[in-house]
C-alpha cells in the first residue's frame, strides 16, 4: 500500500473549498439541499456517467462542459433529480451560470448535478436566492466538505467522505472525495453521485483514463437493489497544486495516482453499500481463483445482487446454497465442482462449502459470524489467478417501507 488514509473530504487537497446550505428546494429547513465545490484555479477534470438510457439534464450539461477536459467548480442539489423535465436542460445550464457568476468564472467550467425525485420540475428560484450565501460560506476546512456531503444526501443516513495521501515524484499528493447513494444503486455507475478532488498534476487524458479504471473496480461493483439510476455521476477535478511533474502517460506516477484514487472510490463504495436503504449489514463478496477478470467480477456481482442471498444475510442464515445458485446463473465460465465458500466477520470465519458440496459446520458459530454488521462472502473458484470484490447490503423490511412512499 503506497497511500494512507487521513481525516478529510473534498477540501483536503490543495486549492479546494466547499460549502453546503439549505436554500429551499427541500421543505425541511433542517436539511441542507445545495452544495458547492470550488478550486482557485482551473483543473483538469473528467467524469463517468450512468449507462441508463434515461439520463438527467445535469448529465447532458456536464458532458458539454467537460468536453474540453477542464472544470473549476461543482454545483449540486438534492431533493429534485431534474430528470424527465421539458425545461431540465435550461435549468441545469442556469445552475452553472448562477454558480459561475457568484465565483467569477466561466459557466462552461462548472460541473452540475442533481439528485432526488424524478419527473418533478426543479425550482430555480431557491437556488438563485441561496447562491450568494453558498459562495460566501466556501471554506477549505473539513467542515466545508462535510456540509457539502450532507447537502447531497437523500435517503442516506450517514455522510460519506474520505481522503488519502500518497507521494508522487517526491511530492505529497492528496485525494479526497464525497459521495451519496443509498437506494437505486446497481453496477453501471452503481441514485449515486461522487465528487473527488486532488492536487495531483495530471493531464485531462490521463485523469479520464484513471476515473474510468477506478470506477470499474469500485462503484461499478456496488449493488443495493438492482436499479441503475438516471443521475449517476463520478467527477474528478485535479488542481495540480501538489507540484509533482504532470502525469501524461501510464507510467509509475500514474499507477500511484490510480491506486490512491481507487482507494478513495473503494472506501466511498463501501460506505454507500453499508448505508443501503434499510440495510443493517455491509456485504463484501470476495472472489478468487477465476479464469479471467470478467469471470471474477461477474461472479462477485451475481452473488451480491441475489435478493435471496441478501435476505439470508439479513436473517443471519448461512444459506450457502444461495451463493452457489447465484454463481450458477452468473453466465461466467466456472467449474461448480471446484467452488469453495466461506463466511467471515470480525467474529471469525467458517467454511460452509468445499468443491461445490456442503460440509459439516456449526450453525451456532455461523450465526455468531453472520449477526455482525460487516460480512465477507469468500468464494474460491479454483480455476485461475484473477480476483475481484463486489459490495452490497442485506435486504430488509425497511427497504420496502422506504421505497413504498419515496415520492409522497
Amino acid at each position: 500500500m503506497t497511500y494512507k488514509f487521513i481525516d478529510g473530504s473534498v477540501t483536503a487537497a490543495k486549492g479546494f473549498k466547499a460549502s453546503g446550505i439549505h436554500c429551499g428546494i427541500r421543505k425541511n429547513r433542517s436539511k441542507r439541499d445545495i452544495g458547492l465545490i470550488f478550486c482557485e484555479n482551473k483543473c483538469t477534470a473528467a467524469s463517468v456517467y450512468t449507462k441508463n438510457l434515461v439520463q438527467s439534464s445535469p448529465i447532458t450539461i456536464t458532458r458539454q462542459n467537460l468536453a474540453d477536459g477542464y472544470a473549476q467548480a461543482v454545483i449540486v442539489n438534492s431533493g429534485n433529480a431534474n430528470t424527465c423535465n421539458a425545461d431540465g436542460d435550461i435549468k441545469a445550464a442556469k445552475m452553472c451560470q448562477l454558480a459561475a457568476d457568484a465565483l467569477n468564472i466561466n459557466a462552461a467550467d462548472v460541473i452540475v448535478a442533481s439528485t432526488g425525485v424524478i419527473g418533478q420540475p426543479l425550482p430555480i428560484e431557491p437556488i438563485a436566492d441561496g447562491m450568494e450565501q453558498l459562495a460566501a460560506e466556501l471554506t477549505a476546512d473539513l467542515s466545508g466538505g462535510s456540509d457539502c456531503a450532507e447537502a447531497i444526501m437523500t435517503t442516506d443516513t450517514k455522510k460519506k467522505e474520505c481522503a488519502v495521501q500518497t507521494v508522487i515524484g517526491g511530492k505529497t499528493v492528496t485525494v479526497g472525495g464525497i459521495s451519496k447513494g443509498s437506494g437505486m444503486i446497481h453496477p453501471n455507475m452503481a441514485t449515486m453521485l461522487c465528487f473527488v478532488t486532488t492536487d495531483a498534476a495530471v493531464s485531462s487524458e490521463m485523469i479520464q483514463k484513471a476515473v474510468s479504471a477506478a470506477a470499474d473496480e469500485t462503484f461499478n461493483m456496488i449493488s443495493i437493489d438492482g436499479d441503475t439510476s438516471t443521475n449517476d455521476m463520478l467527477s474528478v477535478m485535479a488542481s495540480g497544486l501538489a507540484g509533482n511533474e504532470e502525469i501524461k502517460e501510464e507510467n509509475d506516477d500514474y499507477k500511484l495516482f490510480l491506486e490512491a484514487l481507487t482507494a478513495v472510490c473503494r472506501e466511498l463504495s463501501k460506505k454507500m453499500a453499508k448505508d443501503g436503504e434499510g440495510a443493517t449489514k455491509l456485504l463484501v463478496c470476495k472472489v478468487s481463483g477465476a479464469k479471467t477478470m470478467e469471470d471474477a467480477k461477474g461472479v462477485a456481482k451475481s452473488v451480491i445482487c441475489s435478493s435471496l442471498l441478501k435476505a439470508a444475510m439479513f436473517g443471519a442464515d448461512a444459506n450457502w446454497g444461495r451463493v452457489l445458485c447465484a454463481i450458477g446463473y452468473s453466465g461466467c465460465d466456472v467449474d461448480v465442482h471446484k467452488v469453495d465458500v466461506s463466511f467471515a466477520s470480525d467474529a471469525g470465519k467458517i467454511d460452509v462449502c468445499k468443491n461445490g458440496s456442503g460440509i459439516e459446520f456449526s450453525e451456532e458459530v455461523a450465526k455468531e459470524i453472520l449477526v455482525r454488521d460487516e460480512i465477507d462472502i469468500i468464494i474460491g473458484l479454483g480455476d485461475g489467478d484473477f480476483c475481484a470484490e463486489a459490495y452490497g447490503c442485506d435486504l430488509t423490511y425497511e427497504y420496502v417501507k422506504i421505497n413504498g412512499d419515496y415520492r409522497t
